[in-house]
């Protein structure tokens, strides 16, 4: 796993309209819920996905709003796993298979 280029990131965010760079090492994604549960629901499911591949994202529950952050520390920046993981939660959110 090596940390990608700024030419890289910027093509990988490209596939994630939703995700925002925040500083130079992280992308974000913030998801409403009609329902407290079905936003602690989610997490739940970001937390199967995240020990599955061995590679957790900081989440922020706030009421009806879950934040989801990756870095790769071991990277000092984001690498390919960060956007793969970040594209397996938005099929998550979806309801799409993974």
């Amino acid at each position: 796993m090596t940390r990608l280029s700024e030419e890289e990131l910027t093509q990988q965010l490209t596939t994630l309209p939703e995700w925002k760079r925040k500083d130079s090492k992280w992308i974000e994604r913030r998801y409403r819920f009609t329902e407290y549960l079905d936003g602690i629901a989610f997490v739940n499911k970001i937390a199967t996905l995240a020990e599955k591949e061995n590679h957790h994202p900081f989440i922020t529950i706030q009421y009806k709003m879950v934040i989801v952050s990756f870095t790769s520390w071991s990277e000092n920046g984001l690498t390919e796993l960060d956007f793969k993981l970040a594209l397996q939660i938005e099929k998550l959110f979806e309801g799409q298979p993974l």
